[in-house]
């Protein structure tokens, strides 16, 4: 299942739940899956039109008058657009506003450079008082949307188009500020977030093969980073792969390299777009041509492996 459809899903169950929740849209609603909570509570949702700025700001109104706004749209006009607005009149008021975006990353394919968020984590993790979560898996984002809706804050939420692998099993609940440990191993720890997480416990399982062992983490919460469980992998295993289906300018990549470079200093590689925009293409195609794949992976753990001091 993709995570938008888990988002939506859970999203109308919440709104069963708590009548404070209120749903906004940029006109993509059949897209980004909000449409399922209009369906069932239309006096509680608002399509704002092509106008992201408004809908920003008119979720910033609403969470001063004590609702929680679910504010969507995709990537790259939630971030982008509306910059100024979530930053200005959400992040510094530091409203109760909750941002989930859909369609990040290459892989809304075909729609090529103009609509592939490839920055978007680097924008929200700048903001003061943002968090900022990109699950794994569907089970993954309905648990994190039930979190979201309990923090108060704002929160940006990452979802993609295509349909994931499933990672947890529907017994999982989400813990607001920690990791998940997938794998243990005492050779290379691989941090991902999103879709590569799917990809981190592929590339370990090749890895395995080789004899060597692959710690995998989803860092599903970028923003705040659990520097306690990378620090423990880091220090266990001499050396850190991240992957991310994003820039490695300013998004996961960054934000580990930064916490071990202050925290314990190993040997790290970053896997994701190497500063450069997207193009138009088939998903599949565009993550093997930026190196988003496990045999990418597979490789970035043998060259960081090279660079581990003997142990």
């Amino acid at each position: 299942m993709a995570t938008r459809e888990a988002y939506g899903r859970a999203l109308a169950e919440l709104g069963a739940e708590n009548p404070n929740i209120v749903v906004l849209d940029a006109d993509l609603s059949k897209s980004t899956k909000t449409d399922l909570f209009a369906a069932r509570f239309p006096e509680r949702f608002f399509n704002v039109g092509i106008a992201e700025q408004n809908l920003m700001g008119t979720a910033a109104g609403l969470a001063l008058a004590g609702k929680i706004p679910f504010a969507s749209s995709f990537a790259i006009f939630a971030t982008g657009r509306a910059f100024e607005q979530v930053r200005n009149s959400i992040c510094h008021a530091r409203l109760n506003v909750k941002i989930v975006a859909s369609h990040a990353g290459i892989t809304v394919g075909e729609d090529g450079a103009s609509h592939q968020a490839v920055e978007d984590i680097a924008i929200m993790r700048a903001l003061p008082h943002m968090t900022v979560i990109v699950p794994a898996d569907a089970v993954q984002t309905a648990q994190a949307v039930r979190a979201a809706a309990s923090h108060d804050g704002p929160v940006y939420l990452r979802l993609g188009r295509p349909a994931v692998p499933q990672i947890y099993d529907e017994g999982y609940r989400f813990t607001w500020g920690r990791a998940d440990v997938l794998r243990e191993g005492k050779d290379v720890a691989i941090v991902a977030c999103g879709i590569m997480v799917a990809k981190a416990l592929e590339a370990a399982a090749s890895l395995a093969a080789e004899g060597i062992e692959a710690t995998v983490i989803n860092m599903a919460m970028v923003k705040p980073l659990d520097v306690e469980t990378l620090v423990e992998a880091a220090r266990r295993t001499g050396a850190v792969v991240t992957a991310e289906e994003h820039s490695i300018v300013g998004g996961l990549g960054s934000a580990v390299a930064e916490a071990l470079a202050e925290n314990y200093p190993v040997p790290i590689l970053r896997v994701g777009l190497p500063d450069v925009f997207g193009e138009s293409g088939r998903p599949e195609e565009l993550l093997e041509k930026y190196g988003l794949t496990a045999s990418h992976l597979v490789a970035a753990a043998r060259k960081v492996l090279a660079r581990r001091p003997a142990r």
